[in-house]
């Protein structure tokens, strides 16, 4: 397997300076100090080229911070990250050029249109204006984006559409390394069936390797040619759906059993802010 993504001994620590204690206990001289969350615990993961492959966690587990560590949009405190060769380090620039980034969070010009925001985006990668029309006319298309939605102010869209919109700006330019970080995070069922089936689709036509993080465990299984359980920044186990489903006891066994079994821990009970 030529390796794409390679992730060696990775780690990325966060600070929180805490909550001063109530007036009533300073006088036990029990200052406040700064609490470290390890957000990244000595990742290690190889991702191959055309290869789909996920992280499935909870919220809070590390994977969008390690995707952001491979988007070099952080430093890792320590271990090593490589796309295609690069180093996300050292070669930073030559990284973002090979890659493309879809998050729950996307910036948007939120004064202009969808079809505005895309041709924007297309100019800054160099993408030819007609070309970029056809493109982005498709795209919009193709995820189910009605046809009088694509001329409407950004501010005007639900948070599902914008979504789409934000998708659509990654595949915009065919990119060799897509990261997408909860690419269907507030689609509705038949919106998140056409962004699957359109990502299934670029891998196949473009051989993009892509990674997918989510807490959609049928998504991930849908999607995914293999699967890395993260949980409190570290990767439990890698491998195949049915891999890691014999692993957590069997084949009849559920993506839930798998995560209970690695972790100890109940997935709805994480997910519902409780665990968080």
């Amino acid at each position: 397997m030529d390796v794409a993504i390679k992730c060696t001994h990775v780690s990325k620590n966060f600070r929180e300076q805490q909550q001063a204690l109530p007036e009533a206990r300073w006088h036990q001289r029990a200052f406040p100090g700064f609490k470290t969350t390890k957000a990244v615990d000595d990742v290690n993961i190889e991702v191959g080229r055309g290869e789909i492959f996920g992280l499935l966690g909870a919220n809070g587990s590390g994977k969008s911070t390690l995707i952001r560590v491979i988007a070099t949009l952080l430093l890792p405190d320590s271990g090593e990250v490589t796309v295609l060769g690069d180093d996300v380090v050292k070669a930073r620039l030559a990284v973002r050029r090979k890659i493309n980034r879809v998050s729950v969070d996307a910036a948007f010009f939120k004064k202009l249109s969808a079809h505005e925001n895309l041709l924007y985006a297309a100019r800054l990668y160099s993408v030819p204006a007609g070309q970029a029309r056809q493109k982005t006319a498709d795209i919009l298309r193709r995820l189910g984006f009605a046809p009088n939605k694509m001329y409407a102010p950004m501010e005007n869209l639900s948070r599902g559409m914008q979504q789409k919109v934000a998708v659509a700006r990654a595949l915009l330019t065919s990119p060799v390394v897509l990261l997408l970080d909860e690419p269907t995070t507030g689609l509705d069922p038949k919106s998140k069936r056409d962004v699957q089936e359109f990502v299934a689709e670029v891998r196949q036509q473009h051989d993009t390797t892509i990674i997918l993080t989510t807490h959609d465990m049928a998504e991930a299984e849908r999607l995914c040619d293999r699967i890395a359980i993260i949980d409190n920044g570290k990767i439990r186990s890698c491998g195949t759906a049915a891999q890691l489903k014999a692993h957590a006891g069997g084949q009849a066994a559920s993506m839930e059993d798998v995560f209970f079994a690695l972790t100890g821990r109940d997935w709805e009970e994480v997910n519902s802010g409780e665990d968080a």
